[in-house]
């Protein structure tokens, strides 16, 4: 999954930040979302899906990738911390 945020719609309602505060965040001199992690684990789909379905502004979108593209990505990533 990778997450989108479109900061030009965002209202401030700070609804996304009550149902995934791992994932969102919010300015605070406006309250416009903060994306904290673009590509959520999978135990936190499901409160990303929910930040989706509520967001008044729908300032929020995901992509689902796939299971090799997401290999791929932790694979690269290990590899940089132990370098």
């Amino acid at each position: 999954m990778r997450v989108h945020i479109d900061q030009e719609k965002c209202c401030g309602a700070g609804s996304c930040v009550l149902s995934a505060p791992e994932v969102f965040d919010q300015r605070e001199e406006d309250g416009i979302v903060v994306l904290l992690d673009a590509e959520p684990p999978a135990g936190l789909h499901d409160a990303v899906h929910e930040a989706v379905a509520i967001c008044p502004a729908a300032a929020i979108s995901v992509e689902q990738t796939d299971r090799a593209e997401q290999a791929n990505r932790a694979e690269q990533a290990d590899r940089v911390g132990r370098v």
